[in-house]
């Protein structure tokens, strides 16, 4: 979800009211995929290496997950919306962590959407903890396979992933779901995220919808 602080600064506003943006174009998101009865929605929020960003703009970011995760989580809970967390609790403050953990305790029983956020996540963190995991659990070589990998990942259960959308004008994933995104579409997009509106939710969709996907077949 790229543009967050390029959108505050194109509208001379500080850095936080560019995340607060964002978080709309979240809520726009979650509604118009949700018309489309879509399964599973994934979002970037924090990377591994966004803890390298400047310490206060970190922790405002922090800060306003912590603020708005129990009234966010509320409304995704009647909409019948289950929320996970991807990624490490690490680094993260008691408080965000008893945010996060309520949260998916809340709306772990709903059978709408799935709605992960990838929150203190890394691809290559995610792959290396799933093998000291192997590695501890006494995982004999011979029966390490794909499914098996699959099931030390946090997103076990899911499938991988069909589009991955990138705001912002950069056309790289980024550490993004590096497992599970192998055969995923790529749609790259100049738009800003706070200005991720439902027509360009609708471009993205046409988009995929023109795919042949035939997986290396």
């Amino acid at each position: 979800m790229d543009g967050n602080r390029r959108w505050a600064e194109k509208h001379s506003l500080p850095t936080a009211e560019g995340h607060r943006a964002g978080v709309k174009s979240l809520h726009t998101a979650i509604e118009n995929l949700g018309k489309y009865r879509l399964p599973y929605l994934t979002v970037y929020g924090f990377s591994t290496e966004n803890w390298h960003r400047p310490k206060d703009e970190v922790n405002t970011l922090l800060g306003l997950l912590e603020e708005i995760l129990p009234s966010e989580t509320q409304g995704l809970h009647n909409n019948n919306v289950r929320l996970q967390h991807l990624g490490s609790l690490a680094g993260l403050s008691p408080g965000l962590k008893e945010a996060i953990k309520q949260a998916t305790i809340m709306t772990k029983d709903n059978k709408g959407m799935v709605f992960s956020v990838a929150f203190n996540y890394g691809g290559r963190d995610e792959l290396t903890r799933a093998i000291r995991r192997m590695v501890t659990d006494g995982i004999p070589p011979d029966k390490i396979n794909e499914k098996l990998i699959g099931n030390y990942l946090y997103t076990v259960g899911m499938p991988d992933v069909d589009l991955v959308i990138r705001t912002g004008g950069e056309n790289r994933l980024s550490n993004f779901l590096t497992w599970q995104t192998t055969y995923s579409e790529l749609y790259f997009t100049d738009v800003l995220w706070p200005d991720f509106n439902a027509a360009e939710i609708d471009k993205a969709l046409l988009f995929y919808s023109r795919k042949q996907r035939r997986f290396g077949a």
